[in-house]
């Protein structure tokens, strides 16, 4: 199979790039990320396996992953949707907005995880649900403004819109008492956040430190 016959368009290009932007992922997590069944996510694996894009590790600690290869045709075809679309200038000034947003976003997950008590840094164990608010709702608030780069995205690229979708979710469900939602779980604002940022990076060729 040459690599222009490679299965790594349409859906099968979501599932392979939220492996590269996600990590190792097992079908749930990959589901919530392309927003595709599980049984389409699983069809889809087991396509880009065959062809050599993608692995499968058992056990606990297992999951999908992407080969060399993978990253490799990975890039090349989100460069070519990204050039095809004409829509790098549009998504490298939302990433511009991004960066703007990205220094608040870091500090208020250090203000969710951690806490000045009498000036004594401590971790925040929660006990405190006025503490909590008030940072929930500085989460809030950052969420509109995060929703005005999310839209730049999503206009420039429609697959960028699923992140917003996911963000929300994340959001709505720390305010409704699962707190998890907001920095401590695969599926959290944080970790929703990250993957985008790792999308945006490898959409643009921009490499991971620079």
């Amino acid at each position: 199979m040459t690599r222009s016959e490679l299965p790594a368009t349409g859906t099968g290009l979501l599932v392979l790039h939220a492996l590269r932007c996600g990590g190792a992922a097992g079908l749930a997590r990959l589901a919530r990320a392309t927003g595709l069944g599980e049984s389409d996510v699983e069809s889809e694996l087991i396509d880009l396996a065959v062809a050599g894009l993608v692995t499968h590790m058992a056990g606990d600690f297992g999951g999908w992953s992407l080969t060399d290869t993978g990253r490799v045709v990975d890039a090349e075809r989100i460069t070519a949707e990204l050039e095809s679309a004409d829509a790098r200038a549009a998504v490298a000034a939302a990433f511009d907005d991004f960066l703007v947003l990205n220094p608040e976003l870091l500090d208020l997950c250090t203000a969710w995880q951690l806490r000045s008590v009498d000036g004594v840094i401590t971790a925040n164990d929660h006990g405190d649900p006025s503490y909590d608010a008030r940072v929930l709702a500085r989460f809030a608030e950052f969420d509109q403004r995060a929703a005005v780069v999310g839209a730049e995205l999503s206009a420039a690229l429609p697959r960028f819109g699923r992140y917003r979708t996911r963000l929300v979710e994340a959001l709505d469900r720390a305010t409704s008492g699962a707190l998890e939602y907001v920095a401590d779980s695969t599926a959290s604002y944080h970790a929703v956040w990250a993957e985008l940022h790792e999308d945006l990076l490898a959409t643009l060729g921009i490499p991971r430190w620079v």
